[in-house]
């Protein structure tokens, strides 16, 4: 142990006793007040100022620096080191996803006033698995849930009435994010398609091999479009489908869900007996493109042949805010289910996820009890809902609707919208870059082609063309990890097809246009990054 010039810390129970309930000493109390002021109300501009979007180093140096296995016996730092250490050398460390140049995930920067409520939340502890460990804060959570319900369905005065703390009946549940949401959406979906049979009492109790035995089924699909999330192929994993039955759908020339092959599928599924349809699933705002798949006809089809419609709109749900661009979501209320995330354009900490039902009956397909918690008869949020132990992030957005209202929040979607919008026509009028997907939404898809490669390209054959490809596709690798490694601004990369009459896949780079403080002119800035970057540090390799 290195002499500090202070006593040696010991574990014990005056120790622990100070640890537990109140800061150890005053010295303490004044750093945790400094620290914690800073990053209540001035993390943002900490992190601008220290930071940029993350500091300059590998990350192999970073795992050389993190390789102690060993739990100390007693303790090696107070609270107050602890937390200068953490500000010091964590926080530059991390990815400043509240910088302005930082867009290219569906991570952004969240208002001052989440970091704050965020801790009220976590000072309070409360469990919104069960009435006795939540009491007001589950009322609160079913008064929410009603609200974005209702911003979806738009149902009248008297069915929220009925519903808003009916003991009976549950609109939707908070979830840890979009991944358990639809998972909990397709659980629902998949025990409505094996309704009781004879001896067969339910997929739950009976198990899926009885279930499909029962309905003389060989197996059970769901049909999404190719840019359909992952965490529903999850989902078809834990749910006994399987992952391959959760079949892609080709695109159509928006880039959105081809309803001409959907509508072929379907009809070609419904003359196999041994298949059952458990749910087709519309997109809002796809990860990759931020593509809205065209809902109304979406439902109209699954309204016709009795089948589960979901709509993923974790990332698009909000959008229902804006009263400029919410007709963009029209149709999503006819959908059984809907997925919305929290942690996305709510701007709300992670995590935290919902899914919505129309029917609010629909989710007494998945009730579990316990006798320790969530007995028979109990009123408790937890035995609808996938997770057990919850915080309660409820309180969280009821608070910042609050503080934002709809039109706040509406203002933040039309800028990310518009700005998108913008850039866009930036990218177009630039000679060495090429769009690639036009926003929908926020998010926006594009590559760097330089002109000489852009010529060739036009007068190429195929062969020719598939080498050009080749060179285009390690540029932008090469430039999309030069520029996040130079740790000032960052844009993530995908994979999509860059020409409708081909089925080959370019990577191509990736924009979410989500911070309110992105401007154009910030993203003017990262455009010549990139060029410099391309000039600087790969024209000269290009072979």
């Amino acid at each position: 142990m290195q002499k500090t010039g202070r006593s040696p810390l010991v574990a014990d129970w005056n120790t622990l006793d100070r640890v537990f309930i109140r800061p150890e000493d005053e010295r303490c109390r004044k750093t945790l007040v400094k620290y914690m002021e800073q990053i209540l109300f001035g993390l943002h501009d900490f992190l601008n100022r220290h930071v940029g979007v993350t500091e300059e180093i590998s990350l192999v140096r970073l795992a050389e620096e993190y390789t102690d296995t060993l739990i100390n016996k007693d303790p090696q730092k107070k609270l107050a080191d602890v937390i200068k250490d953490i500000i010091n050398e964590i926080a530059p460390r991390a990815v400043n996803v509240a910088s302005p140049y930082f867009i290219g995930h569906m991570t952004s920067a969240i208002p001052f006033f989440m970091v704050h409520l965020k801790t009220i939340t976590a000072a309070l502890n409360q469990n919104v698995i069960k009435l006795e460990t939540s009491k007001v804060l589950s009322i609160l959570e079913k008064q929410v849930l009603a609200k974005i319900h209702r911003m979806i369905y738009r149902f009248d005065e008297s069915f929220y009435a009925q519903h808003v703390q009916n003991v009976d009946t549950s609109l939707g549940a908070f979830t840890t994010g979009g991944t358990t949401a639809n998972l909990t959406a397709l659980w629902v979906a998949r025990n409505k398609s094996f309704p009781p049979k004879k001896d067969f009492k339910s997929i739950e109790t009976n198990g899926i091999v009885h279930a499909f035995r029962a309905h003389n089924l060989e197996r059970g699909v769901v049909l999404v479009s190719r840019r359909g999330h992952f965490s529903l192929k999850k989902a078809g994993g834990i749910l006994g489908l399987g992952s391959n039955n959760i079949i892609p759908m080709a695109l159509d020339s928006n880039g959105t869900i081809d309803l001409a092959c959907l509508k072929d599928k379907i009809a070609r599924l419904r003359s196999d007996p041994g298949t059952r349809i458990i749910a087709v699933v519309g997109i809002a705002g796809a990860t990759e493109t931020g593509k809205i798949d065209p809902l109304p006809e979406l439902a109209q089809i699954c309204e016709t042949n009795g089948i589960h419609f979901h709509v993923d709109a974790a990332w698009g749900g909000p959008v229902l805010l804006s009263e400029t661009y919410r007709h963009l979501l029209e149709g999503i209320e006819r959908a059984d289910s809907v997925t919305i995330d929290c942690h996305k354009q709510f701007y709300m900490p992670m995590t935290s996820g919902m899914v919505y039902f129309k029917d609010p009956r629909a989710m007494d397909n998945i009730v579990y009890h316990a006798s320790y918690v969530n007995r028979p008869g109990s009123v408790d949020l937890g035995i609808k809902t996938l997770e057990g132990s919850r915080e309660a992030n409820s309180l969280i957005l009821d608070s910042a609707l609050k503080i934002m209202g709809s039109r706040g929040y509406g203002l933040m979607i039309d800028h990310g919208i518009e700005t998108a919008a913008e850039f866009a026509e930036m990218i177009k009028k630039r000679r060495f870059f090429q769009l690639v997907t036009s926003p929908c939404l926020n998010i926006l898809t594009y590559r760097l082609v330089p002109p000489d490669i852009q010529q060739k390209l036009e007068a190429a054959g195929e062969k020719e063309k598939i080498k050009l490809e080749a060179i285009v596709d390690e540029i932008n690798i090469r430039l999309q990890r030069i520029q996040r490694e130079n740790g000032k601004s960052f844009v993530s990369r995908t994979k999509l097809p860059v020409n409708a009459d081909t089925s080959r896949e370019s990577v191509v780079l990736r924009c979410v246009i989500m911070n309110p403080m992105t401007t154009p002119e910030i993203l003017n800035e990262i455009l010549d990054e990139q060029e410099m970057i391309f000039n600087t540090k790969i024209k000269a390799g290009i072979g």
